[in-house]
This record gives structure tokens, C-alpha cells and sequence, in this order.
């Protein structure tokens, strides 16, 4: 992530676009491709709105050199383990589909392999009578 901040500072590109799966909850999430970089979110009406002066040290700019890359990579960060809970949701949705897949086709070839054997016991049953009443 420090790597493409870099890119960006170096000029490699303009702005950054993350497209992602956004995780909403176990069973759907949605497409999203977010803009985050250059910054934009930030309200600067918001603080023109309050009159306080601070001391900083060090300088607005040196404060702002390390935090502005830290939001930055936080937001890609925030963005790619977004994905991955979207993706672990997926894959455990298809795998319990696919377990109740194959619990309800191990019932029904159960099923059908008794009705299957319980027939060849019936036609030997009969055989066997009928034979013994041939015999007498």
C-alpha cells in the first residue's frame, strides 16, 4: 500500500480508483470503486467555521506530510479487507450450499437404493414361495 502512495506522490499517477466487493452481510455484497486519491473528503468548511488558533509543532505542513499518507493507505487498507470478508462470506455461502447439495442427494440415493434391495428381497421372497408351493 506505502508503494502506491509513493507512485502517487512521485507523479506515476493522477488519481486512485479501488474497485472492490463491499461486504454487506453473509449472503450479498456489492460493487464499489471508490476515488481515494487525491483526497477529497475532507471538509474545509468545517474549519474555517471555528476561529481557534493552535501552536503546532511541528509545522501544519510536516504534521499533514505524515498523516495525509497514513489516511491514505488506511482507506486502501479498509478497502481491501472490505474484499476479503466479502469474499470469505461467498466462499462459506457456497460451501453450506454445496454441503446441503449433497446431504439432500445422499438421501434421496439412499432412498432409492432401500427401495431398490427391498425389492430384490421381495422378488426372492416370492421365488422362494413359489417354488415351495410347486414343490407340494
Amino acid at each position: 500500500v506505502s508503494l502506491i502512495i509513493d507512485y502517487y506522490r512521485n507523479g506515476k499517477f493522477d488519481e486512485l480508483y479501488v474497485c472492490y466487493n463491499h461486504h454487506i452481510n453473509a449472503i450479498s455484497s456489492e460493487f464499489r470503486a471508490e476515488k481515494m486519491l487525491p483526497l477529497s473528503d475532507l471538509d474545509t468548511d468545517e474549519t474555517k467555521q471555528r476561529a481557534v488558533e493552535y501552536a503546532f509543532e511541528p509545522t501544519k505542513e510536516d504534521i499533514l506530510e505524515v498523516l495525509l499518507p497514513q489516511y491514505a493507505e488506511s482507506l486502501i487498507y479498509g478497502a481491501i479487507i472490505d474484499a476479503k470478508a466479502s469474499e470469505h462470506a461467498s466462499r462459506m455461502t457456497a460451501m453450506k450450499s454445496a454441503t446441503d447439495n449433497a446431504q439432500d442427494l445422499i438421501k434421496r440415493l439412499s432412498l432409492e437404493q432401500n427401495r431398490i434391495r427391498q425389492g430384490a428381497i421381495t422378488q426372492e421372497l416370492t421365488e422362494i414361495v413359489s417354488d415351495v408351493s410347486a414343490l407340494e
